[in-house]
């Protein structure tokens, strides 16, 4: 059984007439009354009582007409769903992220996106390192943003580099080096940091340890932290000072105090990252809008 059968069929039910029918329907009266009669015998059971100028529906028939437009109608529905998802018109883009890297990308970006594309949902997930990673490779995300990782971290996925974050001490306004325009890395050096955990964030523990083996130094870790939030509130506190990008100002606000490096490390590199696979009509879109967003910043 084939669409078709059921175009051909709703047709000559409509009409209750086979000459009527094949005219609206453009196809000979012959082929329709033989399709007409290849569907029963599919099915093996009459829908049409027949007679000599029209058509009635059998008992059958009627609850049959009745399941055929549903069955057209899924279709017809299935087939937009799928055009939608094809084109990057509707469906559901699902984008991971860190807040402290993409507080001034974020915005912009979902905002143009949901311009250009107001049919498709966009879900954030705030996740790990690691998490974005594996969802990623696993397909549970379309696209996120990530800092520049190695490419053992990158093995399967695709990187393009958004903006670039310059490398700052952050430390509560109280703070006996709030008067400071710089701050040398060997004065942090005896301070005690709050960090990230190291089990949900490994790179940033690896990229912290490099910093500090430039002048042979290890860092005084006093605390670590799984989120953002909870990082700004120990930093508020007092417990200790967080070496993180420039764009922590943007979620700490004047809670916090953030001043430059001297000499000024290599800043963050942030970037989107995507499986090597490719990425869906939505995900490209989204794609661009980030990158109009980097380019105003």
């Amino acid at each position: 059984m084939e669409l078709r059968h059921l175009r051909y069929f709703i047709g000559v039910a409509e009409e209750e007439n086979v000459s009527r029918a094949a005219l609206k329907l453009h196809v000979s009266q012959p082929a329709l009354s033989r399709q007409i009669r290849d569907l029963e015998a599919e099915l093996g059971f009459l829908l049409l009582e027949r007679s000599a100028k029209s058509v009635r529906l059998t008992e059958a028939g009627r609850v049959f007409l009745t399941e055929a437009r549903a069955v057209l109608q899924r279709a017809e529905e299935a087939v937009k769903a799928a055009r939608s998802t094809a084109t990057g018109a509707g469906g559901e883009l699902h984008v991971g992220y860190a807040p402290s890297l993409t507080a001034r990308i974020l915005p912009p970006t979902l905002r143009a996106f949901q311009a250009e594309l107001p049919g498709v949902r966009v879900k954030l997930h705030d996740l790990s390192t690691e998490e974005i990673l594996a969802g990623l490779r696993e397909g549970k995300l379309q696209i996120a943003f990530v800092v520049r990782l190695t490419p053992a971290w990158l093995r399967g996925l695709r990187f393009e580099e958004l903006a670039r974050d310059p490398i700052c001490l952050a430390f509560t306004p109280k703070h006996p080096l709030a008067g400071r325009r710089t701050v040398a890395l060997a004065e942090i050096a005896r301070e005690p940091l709050i960090t990230y955990s190291h089990k949900e964030y490994p790179d940033a523990h690896e990229w912290l340890a490099a910093l500090f083996a430039a002048i042979k130094r290890k860092p005084r870790i006093a605390e670590e932290h799984d989120s953002v939030s909870s990082l700004i509130a120990a930093v508020e506190a007092g417990n200790g000072v967080a070496i993180a990008p420039q764009s922590l100002s943007c979620t700490a606000g004047p809670r916090l105090k953030l001043v430059p490096l001297s000499p000024a490390p290599a800043p963050l590199v942030i970037g989107a990252a995507w499986s090597k696979s490719g990425l869906t009509a939505a995900g490209e879109q989204f794609l661009k809008c980030a990158q109009a967003a980097a380019l105003k910043k």
